[in-house]
């Protein structure tokens, strides 16, 4: 009997060793979009922990978290739902779900994941758990025609939002009840919306039109008011000028009583007072704006780039709203995500295979990892952010 208890605490101890207790909040995944793989990473020391393999066409991806940080579900471009454990630095399930997706949510309660598809067109809703199917919701308008969603987001109330591309509408779908959805449509919101984002409060829901100026937005408080539009000159206006890549909404900065937002084609980050959605001011920028991402504390925002000109971020005092900083980290830089409490932002420098650690005070790269092509970065802070 001795024997088999020293043997037992040998044991013990050894798992011990091997698998050290920690939390998940300094963590995070970047997704290596060429090889189908993600890091996992830590940002209190800056360091790479590990790779997960096997997760098909991550172009495009994007990552929600479970609320206890501990799985991040990953929505690939192929039609794949990817649950991964990110202490454990594996997969734990994986589903083909469609055959071309756009990204997901996740519930406000954590317990369930929607991913928006383009073909077939609808959103399809599993349980976090165990990803098996809870609703399909098909996308069907006119004469039973499929359209792309898109716009995605969780909102309060055990809600889902988005957007259907083809048929210019937004539907709200209410998941109290897992096997009874209920759906709200709003039909006319103007043509071809092609993102949106949900205010951080959760109140409000835009999403641009790219086949028209304007922007429609629905209060979710007020839903029996329908949806409004707003900004009628945001757009690509009458001279119709070439964009290399359109913005992403979800990317918009609220900071004070301003929303920063990038100009559609213009060289500019529009500045729009968020009491009455008007715009106050125009900021001339490097390039066509696609990230305008707002430090934590909201005294900085940091604006990326599309296509010929992202080697470039610039950094706009939010109180002046002047630029205070051009940097040039190298080709590509596609995304920007900041630590919890705004310290240092890590940006994916695609075409040079690395990851950058810029201090958001000094401005200096205080660290790098190799990474093969990245794109997206997501810390599991997220999981406590509505529409992330």
């Amino acid at each position: 009997m001795k024997k088999i208890l020293i043997l037992a605490l040998l044991l013990t101890l050894n798992a011990c060793v091997t698998q050290p207790l920690r939390g998940t909040g300094d963590m995070g995944l970047i997704i290596e979009r060429a090889i189908g793989r993600l890091q996992v990473v830590e940002h209190s020391n800056h360091t790479a922990i590990a790779q997960i393999d096997g997760l098909g066409d991550l172009s495009h991806a994007s990552i929600v978290y479970s609320r206890d940080e501990r799985y991040g579900y990953v929505f690939g471009r192929d039609g794949g739902l990817t649950k991964v454990d990110i202490l454990e630095q594996k997969i734990v399930k994986r589903v083909i779900q469609s055959g071309n997706s756009i990204g997901g949510a996740i519930s406000q309660d954590g317990s369930l994941i929607a991913v928006s598809n383009y073909e077939p067109g609808g959103v399809k809703i599993f349980d976090a758990k165990t990803l098996d199917l809870v609703a399909d919701i098909p996308a069907i308008y006119g004469n039973n025609k499929r359209s792309k969603t898109v716009g995605l987001v969780d909102a309060p109330g055990q809600k889902f939002i988005f957007s259907l591309y083809d048929a210019g509408e937004t539907w709200v779908v209410d998941m109290k009840h897992k096997q009874h959805p209920v759906i709200t449509r709003f039909k006319n919101i103007g043509a071809l919306p092609y993102d949106a984002l949900i205010t951080p409060d959760g109140r409000y829901y835009i999403a641009g039109l790219f086949g028209e100026d304007g922007m429609a937005m629905l209060d979710l408080w007020h839903l029996d008011k329908g949806v409004r539009r707003i900004l009628d000159d945001y757009g690509r206006g009458q001279q119709q000028l070439p964009v290399y890549k359109m913005p992403h909404l979800e990317g918009w900065a609220m900071a004070n009583d301003k929303i920063f937002m990038p100009a559609v084609g213009h060289h500019q980050v529009l500045v729009v007072n968020k009491n009455n959605w008007q715009q106050v001011a125009k900021i001339p920028v490097h390039g066509q704006p696609i990230f305008v991402m707002t430090r934590p504390d909201n005294r900085q925002i940091w604006v990326n780039f599309a296509h010929p000109r992202n080697d470039t971020i610039q950094v706009i005092d939010v109180d002046t709203l002047k630029i205070i900083k051009t940097l040039k980290p190298g080709k590509a830089v596609l995304h920007m995500e900041f630590t919890p409490r705004g310290e240092h932002v890590w940006m994916s420098v695609r075409d040079e295979n690395r990851v950058d650690i810029i201090h958001t005070d000094t401005f200096e790269i205080i660290g790098s990892l190799n990474a093969d092509k990245p794109s997206g970065i997501f810390f599991t802070n997220r999981a406590h952010t509505i529409g992330l």
